[in-house]
């Protein structure tokens, strides 16, 4: 079976208008799915590009910079003032 949509799993509760039917159904749904998601211009909406307004067009997305590793533990004692100090 494949499924389509043009809303995102969040929508889905304004769908139907009951997040807890929308979670529900997404639950027993996406149990053993493959969810492929796919991003750009409609194919269909090709022919119609000058009736979208210019706002709404999608755009790629722009990812941020990866985010340095978070450190774990405690802080590095200084060494050079246990050097010091003996």
């Amino acid at each position: 079976m494949i499924l389509t949509s043009n809303r995102g799993f969040a929508e889905w509760g304004d769908v139907f208008g009951d997040p807890v039917v929308a979670t529900a159904l997404l639950d027993r749904l996406l149990h053993h799915a493959v969810v492929i998601q796919i991003e750009g211009a409609s194919y269909r909406l090709r022919q119609h590009a000058g009736l979208i307004p210019e706002n709404s067009l999608v755009r790629p997305p722009t990812s941020p910079p990866p985010a340095p590793p978070k450190r774990r533990g405690r802080p590095p004692k200084n060494r050079t003032a246990d050097q010091q100090t003996g």
